[in-house]
């Protein structure tokens, strides 16, 4: 069985890397802000509760990940894929989100902030309530 690393002890994108590759999934709480995660590939990691805020998430696989509460206020997202992704809560209001993928994407149309002009439906978003 793999050793979790506590969350807190995960400060760059290489603790962040070699914990998804042992194995972990649960990164609760994560704080990388203003951070180069372009490319990233985090597929099916629970990140919900987690900050990138500020960070470059360009062409990531964040396809089903759990980003519930999350927040990527000024994130750049352009061409990452969410599709599947939980964004229930999700501070997505100033993120750049060019050819982002979000089909069947999850959020809850009363808390999930989304930037100006956005809109879900035709993003094919899934709406939880």
């Amino acid at each position: 069985m793999t050793q979790s690393i506590p969350v807190s002890d995960i400060a760059t994108v290489t603790d962040l890397l070699n914990a998804y590759k042992a194995g972990q999934l649960s990164f609760v709480g994560l704080v990388l802000t203003e951070t180069d995660l372009s490319g990233i590939d985090l597929k099916g990691a629970d990140l919900s509760y987690a900050d990138f805020s500020g960070s470059d998430l360009t062409g990531a696989n964040l396809r089903g990940v759990d980003l519930s509460y999350g927040n990527l206020s000024e994130a750049n997202l352009t061409n990452t894929d969410l599709r599947g992704a939980m964004l229930i809560g999700t501070n997505l209001r100033t993120a750049v989100m060019v050819g982002t993928q979000l089909k069947s994407a999850d959020y809850d149309p009363q808390e999930t902030q989304f930037p100006k002009g956005f809109d879900p439906l035709q993003a094919e978003l899934k709406a939880d309530r």
